[in-house]
């Protein structure tokens, strides 16, 4: 028996505010426990760095569960990770000017690690790819649609107008841009 899909299960209601304070409060957690994980590496605490892996871990899960009863990626969501996917690599770049500055500021070794991160965006980018050509539904080529592209992660819409929010990274419609 297929379960049944929790996707949107809170989307309207009195819930819905509740789950996205949820989602973002985990998602926080991820970035906490993370951090704490490099900290305690730096002092040699091995184990605790696992730890607070362990437990960055577990938040993103709690977070995307969150986020899913909300429905905050389409449950149909091909054409959602396809905008992903062109997102991840403008991160190259974004990332790669970003350590740029890191390092006229004389932070270099924040800045090699971050040229690694910006080479990680773009890789995200192609196995993003590698999935959409392995899975996502062949659909023939609809009339021309307005696309907009968030000004702040790259992630491009194709509709009417500009969603609400960025699924990605949660900004406004108002940093869209018509292309």
């Amino acid at each position: 028996m297929a379960e049944k899909s929790l996707h949107g299960l809170t989307k309207g209601t009195e819930l819905e505010p509740i789950m996205a304070a949820l989602a973002q409060g985990e998602a926080n957690g991820v970035m906490m426990y993370y951090a704490l994980a490099r900290l305690a590496t730096e002092q040699g605490l091995d184990d605790a760095a696992k730890i607070f892996i362990e437990s960055a871990n577990q938040e993103a899960v709690h977070a995307g569960f969150y986020a899913t009863l909300n429905g905050r990626c389409p449950k149909d969501f091909w054409k959602f990770v396809a905008g992903v996917a062109k997102a991840e690599y403008k991160g190259k770049g974004t990332v790669k000017a970003l350590a740029d500055k890191v390092r006229a500021a004389g932070f270099s070794q924040a800045a090699d690690e971050m040229e690694i991160f910006a080479e990680q965006e773009w890789h995200h980018g192609v196995v993003i790819d590698e999935l959409l050509k392995k899975y996502a539904p062949k659909t023939s080529e609809a009339p021309a649609q307005k696309k907009w592209i968030c000004g702040v992660c790259g992630y491009e819409h194709v509709g009417d107008a500009p969603p609400e929010v960025c699924p990605v990274c949660g900004q406004p419609a108002s940093s869209f841009d018509k292309k």
